[in-house]
């Protein structure tokens, strides 16, 4: 695609906020965009995650975007024309300690008065209804039915696909390199393939959006740290929710083809861009996992990854619009959440754009001056 000098709108960033954002300005009906992406589509945070699509939060913002995404999740074949692979298998949360289960009462209380189906299970239940995984040392477990997962890829390229045929423009290996203002208001982008006017930019940059924060002047409070999966060889499906612990540190689901994809965090990894996946990961994870998931024992790792979860303060998304340059948007700091909440961002960014305020979404609370207030964290993070 040859990128033309000037469009109204330059989106930096080729995951999932980014191509979803372009989505829903287009179907608005403002298709002078362009995304650009520095590698391919889906090429950094969204393509290396674990596909899950999640409603059960600590924060009722998150909670309200994930409700509403899983509204577009599930009409998304008749919205944007694709099959993603969405699969409404539920979310299995394990508690295994007392504070764990005062904290999952707590959220599913609230999850229920904005209206989610959620139940606390007790150990006996738990271990009734998912007789294939060894609940030992559980003491309780929330659950969520309509939660889910979908193909990470097929939903980057079916947004893009869609966005193109509604004539959005994305021009991939393309680097921004500056933001360009004059008198506090955005003028252009200088990229590594020239310059773009623009009358806006949205930041979508993912684990460079601090970064990209930066080159237009404004200090976005993200930091970026590694997070590895693995997946397996396929097995007959046995396992319908993605289950969660966040004491014991995992996640692990079964893809729609029958390989399981899971992973975990590190309290040790230090901030950065260092997405190389190592030996430790996965000695950890082998040994670990099979205890929990006993059908893991003889099963081969085929593939082994990591990728950047770009982490705010609380551990919520900055979703906002500057109020030092006009028209410079930006929807970053996801922690490692991007993926399940961008339909509801998508669309409300695009609103944002096309008519002054997010009409489907109320971001208030996911503003960058929140930090200066005091800010409540979410709990939920693997």
């Amino acid at each position: 695609m040859v990128m033309r000098s000037k469009y109204k709108v330059v989106i930096i960033g080729g995951g999932i906020v980014g191509t979803a954002t372009a989505f829903y300005l287009a179907k608005s009906g403002l298709n002078d965009v362009v995304v650009i992406e520095k590698e391919y589509l889906s090429s950094g945070s969204t393509g290396r995650c674990g596909g899950g699509i999640r409603q059960q939060w600590s924060e009722k913002s998150n909670v309200r975007l994930a409700i509403r995404s899983v509204k577009h999740f599930k009409e998304f074949q008749k919205e944007v024309g694709f099959d993603i692979e969405y699969f409404q298998g539920g979310y299995l949360l394990l508690a295994y300690t007392d504070e764990e289960v005062s904290l999952f009462e707590k959220n599913t209380k609230m999850q229920r008065e904005e209206g989610l189906d959620v139940l606390m299970l007790s150990a006996k239940e738990t271990a009734k209804r998912f007789p294939l995984i060894d609940l030992k040392g559980i003491k309780a477990a929330a659950y969520c039915p309509s939660d889910g997962h979908a193909n990470p890829h097929l939903t980057t390229f079916a947004y893009a696909h869609a966005a193109k045929a509604m004539g959005v423009d994305f021009s991939t290996h393309t680097t921004a390199l500056r933001i360009l203002t004059q008198n506090e208001r955005i003028t252009g982008v200088v990229t590594d393939k020239g310059k773009i006017e623009a009358e806006i930019v949205v930041n979508a940059a993912g684990g460079y959006s601090r970064e990209v924060g930066a080159m237009a002047g404004i200090d976005l409070p993200t930091e970026s740290y590694k997070h590895q999966i693995f997946v397996t060889e396929p097995l007959e499906h046995m396992l319908d929710p993605l289950v969660i612990s966040f004491e014991n540190n995992f996640y692990i689901r079964q893809t729609k083809s029958g390989n399981f994809i899971m992973g975990q965090g590190s309290k040790d990894e230090l901030p950065g861009h260092n997405i190389e996946p190592t030996w430790t990961f996965i000695s950890e994870m082998t040994k670990k996992m099979p205890g929990i998931f006993p059908f893991l024992r003889n099963v081969r790792v085929l593939r082994h990854w990591a990728g950047l979860y770009n982490m705010s303060p609380d551990a919520r998304p900055i979703i906002d619009r500057s109020k030092d340059l006009e028209n410079f948007f930006y929807a970053v700091g996801f922690s490692g959440h991007g993926f399940m909440l961008a339909p509801a961002v998508g669309e409300a960014v695009a609103e944002w754009i096309i008519y002054g305020e997010p009409r489907s979404a109320d971001l208030s609370d996911l503003s960058l001056e929140r930090f200066e207030h005091g800010i409540t964290k979410e709990r939920n993070v693997v």
